[in-house]
Order: structure tokens, then C-alpha cells, then sequence
């Protein structure tokens, strides 16, 4: 993980090269008809920390997400993890690389339970070819490793009570854990979380922002969608801007909120009154209430 002097370093400019990064993105474009949702330049995302991707309704940061981690396709560009190209792999395919993502809605199979939410997590599972499922020895002892692997994160994320219910009767913010904690079994390197607090009740919010937290202190790198200016300020260790599809600004949170482009971005005619991030902090929970 960086220092925080090695961070301050960094040149506050959009596509700013960092000095490791596990993910670069090169001319992303993604158009709807004649609406253009993503045009990315170029962005590094540095390894080892938090960065938190913010930006206003419509700017294209879900669309960035999808793209990226193979859930769907850039009309152009190319990225790459750890140096290995990523297009035209599928989101599955993406994930045993190393990246996985989380989603705004989670997708919890409701009609399963906790446990086996957990396992659908697991990758490469030899039982689930059809021929080898028919020999059970091929696939008990994986499967047994698979469990225990599960029942571990489910403690960590303080599940384990819930194992056998259905992820159905799961509050909104447990759910939010779940996904987080299914997404670790893969053993990822790079996890985006697309609105983790979001639905989530107050006493919650504090035990997913530690687990995030956690993520890094354990050397993985993570991206976070976010409204919530608070929980920027509190966990992230850089910012990324979006607007109307593009990157407008990067830097530490606490430059973000006096940068101009952001400002213009959130507040348009009232960039020439007195501002801070406070100020950009009411526009985020403004939409984050009107959605």
C-alpha cells in the first residue's frame, strides 16, 4: 500500500499514471443510440488501496463498472489486469483473473440459502461437469474444502448464525455482506463495489465500511461506487470523478471537493459562488434520497 506522501505525489489530473497499477483502461466507449454513457481516456487504478468512483446521476459509473468486469461490451477500447488484456472475456472468465464485482441491487438467490449462496461463489468446482457430479469421490473432498472456506468468511462477516436460513429472509445490509463475502471466494485481487451502503440501515453502514477497510489492510485493491460523502471521506485513499461519461477530476478526497470541474460537474451555474465539499456533499445526498 502506498504512504500517504507517496500519494500526495501523485499529479491531481485525469488518467494520472500511478506507480502500480492493477488496472489500466485505455479509450473505453459505450454508446446507447445516439447517447454516449462511457468515454474513458485513459485511467490507472493504483494497487493496494481505496479508490472511491463518485460522480452525478447519469455520469456512466455503473456503465464503467460493466464494462470492465465483462457484463457487458465497449463499442471500443481496451484494459488490462496486471498487464494481461481483459476484452472480450465473460464476467466468469473476468473473475478467475481476479476481478470481481458487487452490485447497487444485490443477487442473492433468495430461494437458497446462506451456505449455498456462499458456494455458488466457489470457482472451478469439479462436481459441477456433468459426468464427474455422477462420481461423487471426484468432487467430496473440493467440496468439503469449498464449505469450510465459506463458514470461515461467513464468521468473518458475522453470517455464521444465518448459514441455513434463505438468503431471502436476509435484512438489505446483510445481504450486502453476503455478496461481499461470496465475492472472496474466488480470492480476488481486485473487488468493485457499486453502492455498498446503499439500503443499508445505520447499524450496519459502521460494519461494512471495517470490512472494506479490511479488504485493503489483506493487500486487495478496491473500487467503490458512492454517494455518500462521509463514507468517501472516511475509507477512501483516492477519487475518481465522473461526468457525463468521462473522467473529470482524480486526486484525495479532500482536493476533490475544491477542484472546479467537479464543482461545474455537481453544481453548474453556482461554481462561482463560495464552495467546498461540504457543499458538494448535500448535492450527493440529495440524489442519493432521490433515488
Amino acid at each position: 500500500m502506498l504512504s500517504s506522501d507517496e500519494l500526495t505525489a501523485i499529479a491531481e489530473t485525469p488518467g494520472v499514471a500511478k506507480p502500480d497499477p492493477i488496472l489500466v483502461t485505455d479509450n473505453i466507449v459505450r454508446s446507447f443510440g445516439g447517447l454516449t454513457a462511457v468515454n474513458v481516456h485513459h485511467l490507472e487504478i493504483q494497487r493496494g488501496i481505496i479508490t472511491a468512483l463518485i460522480g452525478p446521476n447519469g455520469a456512466g459509473k455503473t456503465t464503467f463498472f460493466n464494462l470492465v468486469t465483462g457484463f457487458d461490451t465497449p463499442d471500443e477500447g481496451v484494459w488490462a489486469l496486471d498487464g494481461k488484456v481483459m476484452g472480450k472475456l465473460a464476467a466468469h472468465q473476468v473473475a478467475r483473473k481476479g476481478m470481481v464485482r458487487t452490485f447497487q441491487l444485490t443477487k442473492a438467490l433468495s430461494r437458497l440459502t446462506v451456505i449455498d449462496n456462499m458456494l455458488l461463489g466457489a470457482p472451478r468446482q469439479s462436481g459441477e461437469n456433468i459426468f464427474r457430479s455422477l462420481i461423487r469421490p471426484l468432487w467430496k473432498a473440493q467440496e468439503r474444502e469449498n464449505t469450510a472456506q465459506a463458514e470461515q468468511l461467513l464468521e468473518r462477516f458475522q453470517l455464521d448464525h444465518m448459514r441455513d436460513e434463505f438468503a431471502g429472509t436476509l435484512s438489505g445490509g446483510q445481504r450486502k455482506l453476503l455478496e461481499m463475502a461470496r465475492a472472496l471466494m474466488t480470492d480476488p485481487r481486485l473487488i468493485m463495489l457499486d453502492e455498498p451502503m446503499a439500503g443499508v440501515n445505520p447499524a450496519l453502514t459502521q460494519s461494512l465500511l471495517e470490512h472494506v477497510k479490511a479488504l485493503r489492510d489483506e493487500g486487495r485493491t478496491v473500487v467503490f461506487v458512492e454517494h455518500d460523502m462521509d463514507v468517501v471521506r472516511d475509507i477512501s485513499d483516492w477519487v475518481v470523478v465522473m461526468a457525463e461519461g468521462s473522467i473529470i477530476a482524480e486526486g484525495p478526497h479532500a482536493a476533490i471537493g475544491a477542484n472546479p470541474a467537479v464543482i461545474d460537474a455537481y453544481l453548474g451555474s453556482s461554481h462561482d459562488q463560495p464552495l467546498d465539499l461540504e457543499s458538494v456533499a448535500d448535492v450527493f445526498s440529495k440524489e442519493a434520497n432521490d433515488e
